[in-house]
């Protein structure tokens, strides 16, 4: 009985050193949480300069025309877009950084390279997507198509680090296609997305994986 016990551990403990070999399982859940809270910051710039160009268009005597106002609040918001992930990108290193210094592991590994590599191609193409859309005047779909390139980036680097990623993946890609039928709200979509599912991400993958750990 005590032999099967002690084969069983030592499959686990295989297992254990086989997984962190091939995985990435030093990412942090506070940087979801920050992640998140960063995304509502964020979303409630947005919401101000979106509410603060209407009010100018509305008052009838600024010496800028319509698309020069559209313009500045088109890249404004898109300055804020950006602010944003990179604070998101700092906290995920610094939080994912110290877990990885408590768990006596190196932070870039061959496991991390290749979940930023996954991440990165949809994110990347969903950016130039995005672009594309920001060009073409076509900004009520920019947050649902946001949203839906963002899973599909968690699911593909989803294999190369924790699972639970990968059902924070599928909740993103459902939330930006009822965004599509939603044209108009989609700086409520991108704090439910963006923020509010980060965070109750966060706070899960904390309690599971690090809390009294």
């Amino acid at each position: 009985m005590n032999d099967k016990k002690d084969y069983l551990q030592d499959l686990a403990e295989i297992r254990s050193i086989m997984e962190k070999s091939t995985r990435f399982i030093s990412l942090s859940g506070l940087s979801g949480v920050f992640a998140g809270i960063f995304a509502l910051i964020g979303a409630g710039i947005a919401y101000w300069l979106i509410d603060d160009f209407f009010n100018q268009l509305n008052a009838g005597n600024n010496t800028k025309t319509f698309n020069e106002l559209l313009l500045s609040v088109e890249l404004k918001l898109l300055a804020t877009a950006l602010s944003i992930l990179f604070l998101a990108l700092l906290s995920a290193y610094f939080f994912s950084s110290r877990k990885a210094k408590k768990l006596q592991q190196k932070i870039w590994t061959k496991s991390s390279k290749l979940v930023i590599i996954n991440l990165f191609v949809p994110l990347c193409t969903g950016g130039l997507f995005c672009i594309v859309l920001f060009h073409y005047h076509f900004i009520g779909l920019i947050a649902p198509s946001m949203l839906i390139f963002y899973g599909l980036a968690l699911i593909n680097s989803s294999k190369f680090t924790l699972d639970d990623i990968r059902f924070l993946g599928y909740l993103e890609i459902v939330l930006g296609f009822i965004a599509c039928f939603f044209i108009g709200h989609g700086i409520l979509f991108w704090a439910i997305g963006f923020g509010a599912l980060h965070i109750i991400y966060g706070i899960s993958m904390y309690y599971k994986y690090e809390y009294k750990k």
